[in-house]
């Protein structure tokens, strides 16, 4: 699947694609995104300041479950090829719940944050979700105590769940979990 999309602010294009070929060129820019992402205060599993090898690991995590057919990434390329947006499907596997799939690790470059974006990309998600056999729901969860709920709440997404405190950000700085959820259409 592969969609053009352009933010209506700037006019500026990005094409999404599902499952592109794993090149090293795309693991690189993986790698080189979610480092620029934390350390602009994104909250995708690290505190800031990183690394690229300080985020290799969990991309290899991602990176294997895509080569076991477990893991699909969505990315979202700028007009010139750069990758500005990803986020990545995990499928389940229990056979009581096929029928819905998560989206972990979102993220929109920073030089691209602040445009519509991130809703693009969420579009982007939910469209190719819908594309998949017999999902008719997508998961996620985000760090509380950063407006995400709300954000993701604007995009269709429910809050359907909340751990307090279940993150640890800092000595004393503890966030809520957040579980989202957004209904697709039922399965034909």
């Amino acid at each position: 699947m592969t969609t053009t999309t352009r933010t209506p602010s700037t006019g500026r294009r990005l094409r999404y694609i599902l499952d592109p070929p794993v090149t090293q060129q795309l693991r690189e820019s993986l790698e080189v995104l979610w480092a620029e992402v934390t350390n602009a205060g994104g909250a995708v599993g690290f505190l800031p300041p990183v690394t690229v090898e300080d985020v290799r690991g969990d991309l290899r995590r991602h990176l294997v479950g895509v080569s076991e057919g477990t893991t699909r990434p969505l990315v979202g390329f700028s007009e010139s090829g750069r990758l500005a947006a990803t986020a990545f499907f995990v499928l389940n596997e229990h056979r009581l719940m096929r029928h819905w799939v998560w989206l972990k690790t979102v993220m929109v470059h920073p030089d691209w944050q602040g445009q519509g974006t991130g809703r693009e990309l969420m579009a982007a998600a939910a469209s190719a979700a819908r594309g998949m056999e017999g999902v008719a729901g997508i998961r996620l969860t985000c760090r509380g105590g950063l407006g995400l709920e709300r954000f993701y709440a604007s995009c269709g997404y429910r809050e359907i769940g909340r751990a307090p405190g279940a993150i640890r950000v800092g000595e004393d700085d503890f966030r809520d979990d957040v579980t989202m959820w957004l209904p697709l259409a039922p399965p034909a």
